[in-house]
């Protein structure tokens, strides 16, 4: 690793400026009012706590990311399940069969939300955790509709709490999102820096960068909902803001086709470069610019203008400076792919530069800054906005056995179930409540729909429990003044929310100590040893139930490999058939003298190629994290690795050079003959379904331009061929029908 590295931004101020701490800031505090308001303010306690348990359900949902309106509606659907929650478990709850089959009924039915995909998930997730608080203890028949009211009322009141917090600090909660999503950038760039040291392993940068590229997508498209819903206006209120937001996104977006078109054959570049500085240069280069665009994040989180600069113009012309000496040696004359491979780099190196330098002057966010006009602002863009579908019949379409997600809800409610069972019959009826909700909270939380993140997260569940118990046992040591324990509670609420996406087990370790004092405070004097230790048996019996259920119709990633393979070939494939269509329309414009603008047929072109490669992005992604998923699973359900391995591998080659490629072919004034039949061949050897092309051109000219057009294609042309004939040779999995939701 280079020394650059020691100076990225460190995690702790990343953390403190993320929309993460932001937001869980948010869902503490609109937690925390109803029962500080009712407690505090009227004596009611007790319906306090009540619909503080409903706004903590809609906190849950309310997570960073997705259009405001979509989260509203979310936000609006789970408060009506967590008041219908409450009704049925309240009604039940002092008949213990009815409950037993109430329980067990709603574990189903809400475990099955996961089929609308993550945020679906969570409101399953909440719609489960206030069923279980609520048979914490049993409630009397004139009792439910006190409870119902004071939830749907808790759950109304955070929704309105949430969305005038948005509303109010709009400025920063998009900022923030911008910063995420070019923090992820940031790394990114390190990661790819990283291929150009020749002390580091290939196959390991490649696991990195692919990882990154993951996360990266995630951020961008939460980003992408942010901009395009507060487009600039003209001279409106905040336009400056809007203005710089959009334009910083435009950029990104710029220095992210950079990055991947620079994308080579890694391994002929470090043999071609062997005994030379070029490469080191190279990786400073890249590592600068990822330190840079690290602290624009920062700077763009605090609401400030980037002061620190750093320049690569001495690694630059470093790289300019080895050309020529290239050059000198004869290699323009002896490999002038590998020349022109340098050459490239070079470019998109210093563009990348460029880019970055732009990022830095558009924090300061000037009044008289423009629209960039690299991307027109019109009501096309929506279409590169997060969709929500929710039908009834994704629900019902999937209440078979060979859906993964019906298969999920069908192993939570057998946990439920034998959890339920073991509780009732290893303890005291009167105590059956207590106990049993802890153990049944500690399964929902744990239990996924993929086999490797239970696992993972039972440790995590389980470690994080005996740390909060033990932390919670330290400060009752310490101090028992009620100011400092609800100072305690409240940092614990917050963070606990804040990480829950970031670090699974220190958000256990926090929501386990805001557990514990929540029950100091709701009933003075009861928390003892004892008591904390129940807390932390109940974890443990409820982590080896989920772990034990988790092998029951366990859905193996080995399963749906192949259709995401599929999927994100497939992606390519249109990427590159909008790619040529574009290409054509740009060459058709520029021999016309037609400005892009004006062109009907080279803008539209152009749009439908952008959301070609927003959608290749995430096939990639769900495909890649599908894959590490699987590496995670037990050997014996690692299925055809080394197979989807290398479609993995030659999917992110193809997508990289189908970005250096077009840019390319659009500039020249028609494409020559053989390299337009091998594009044409490349497309149909993606689809698999149709019959292989044969005799392809693999040689083309090298002179002039050309060169740097030569080796793309040579790699798009070696990457296909390859994608095809993995395809063809893994089979598909038995009974293997795509799911109704995406798989990630």
């Amino acid at each position: 690793m280079p020394p650059l590295m020691d100076f990225r931004i460190a995690s702790i101020p990343r953390f403190l400026y993320s929309h993460y701490f932001f937001g869980g800031v948010r869902q503490g505090v609109g937690m925390l009012l109803p029962v500080l308001i009712l407690g505090g303010v009227f004596g009611e306690y007790g319906i306090g706590l009540v619909a503080t348990f409903g706004a903590q359900c809609l906190a849950i949902i309310d997570q960073p990311g997705g259009p405001q309106r979509h989260r509203m509606n979310e936000m609006l659907g789970g408060a009506l399940l967590a008041t219908a929650a409450v009704t049925i478990t309240g009604a039940a709850s002092t008949y213990p069969l009815l409950l037993w089959l109430a329980i067990i009924a709603q574990c189903f039915v809400f475990s099955m939300f996961s089929v609308f995909g993550k945020r679906g998930g969570l409101i399953g997730f909440g719609g489960m955790l206030i069923m279980t608080l609520t048979m914490h203890s049993p409630l009397a028949p004139e009792q439910v509709l006190a409870h119902s009211l004071a939830t749907l009322g808790g759950a109304l009141f955070y929704l309105a709490f949430s969305l005038t917090f948005s509303r109010l600090l709009w400025l920063r909660e998009e900022r923030q999102a911008m910063s995420v999503a070019l923090f992820a950038t940031a790394d990114y760039m390190a990661a790819r820096s990283r291929f150009y040291d020749e002390t580091t392993d290939l196959d390991d940068s490649y696991r990195a960068l692919i990882q990154s590229q993951s996360i990266m997508t995630e951020k961008h498209q939460a980003a992408r909902d942010i901009v395009l819903r507060t487009l600039p206006r003209g001279g409106g209120h905040g336009d400056n803001e809007r203005i710089m937001l959009w334009n910083m996104f435009v950029n990104m977006l710029q220095l992210l086709d950079t990055l991947v078109a620079s994308h080579t054959d890694y391994a002929l570049l470090r043999r071609a470069l062997a005994g030379h500085d070029c490469l080191l240069f190279m990786r400073d280069a890249l590592a600068k610019m990822s330190v840079e665009v690290d602290r624009i994040a920062l700077d763009v989180s605090r609401g400030k203008t980037a002061q620190h600069r750093s320049s690569t113009k001495a690694e630059l012309r470093a790289i300019e400076y080895e050309i020529e000496q290239f050059k000198q040696q004869g290699m323009g004359e002896r490999e002038p792919e590998t020349l022109a491979l340098i050459v490239q780099v070079l470019r998109r190196l210093r563009n990348a530069s460029r880019i970055v330098g732009k990022l830095a002057d558009h924090t300061a966010a000037r009044r008289d800054a423009e629209p960039t006009s690299e991307l027109r602002i019109d009501k096309s863009l929506t279409q590169f906005m997060s969709r929500q579908e929710l039908r009834l019949g994704m629900l019902t379409s999937n209440l078979r056995l060979d859906s993964p997600y019906f298969r999920y809800a069908v192993r939570v409610a057998l946990a439920a179930a034998i959890a339920l069972g073991i509780v009732g019959q290893l303890i005291t009826p009167q105590l059956f409540a207590a106990h049993s909700y802890w153990v049944l909270l500690t399964i929902i939380i744990i239990m996924k729909p993929g086999f490797a993140l239970t696992r993972q997260r039972n440790g995590w569940r389980l470690m994080g429990t005996l740390i909060g118990c033990i932390l919670a046992l330290l400060i009752f040591r310490i101090t028992s003044r009620p100011e400092a324990l609800f100072a305690v509670l409240l940092v614990a609420c917050i963070m606990g929310n804040s990480l829950l996406q970031l670090n699974y087990m220190a958000s256990a370790i926090f929501n386990t100590l805001f557990v514990v004092m929540v029950f100091h405070f709701v009933a003075p004097g009861t928390v003892s040893m004892a008591v904390i230790g129940e807390r932390a048996i109940d974890t443990a019996l409820g982590c080896a139930i989920a772990l034990i259920c988790s092998y029951v119709l366990p859905w193996w990633e080995a399963r749906y490999m192949k259709p995401l393979a599929r999927a994100a070939t497939n992606a390519n494939r249109e990427y590159l058939s909008t790619g040529l269509r574009y290409a054509a329309a740009m060459q058709a414009a520029n021999a016309a003298g037609t400005p892009v603008a004006e062109s009907s047929t080279a803008e539209p072109t152009e749009i439908a190629w952008r959301l070609a490669r927003k959608n290749v992005h995430i096939a990639f992604s769900n495909y890649a994290e599908a894959f590490y998923r699987m590496m995670s699973e037990p050997q014996s359900h690692q299925l055809n690795v080394p197979e989807y391995n290398n479609l993995l591998i030659q999917n992110h080659i193809m997508a990289s050079q189908i970005t250096a490629a077009i840019p390319l072919l659009a500039s020249l004034k028609e494409t020559p003959a053989a390299m337009q039949q091998a594009l044409t061949g490349m497309v149909d050897l993606l689809d698999d379904k149709s019959p292989a092309p044969i005799d392809l051109p693999n040689q083309f000219d090298t002179t002039g331009d050309m060169a740097a057009l030569a080796y793309p294609l040579k790699q798009m042309l070696r990457a296909s061929t390859q994608i095809r004939r993995e395809m063809a040779g893994v089979a598909d999995p038995p009974q293997s029908r795509p799911a109704t939701a995406a798989a990630a």
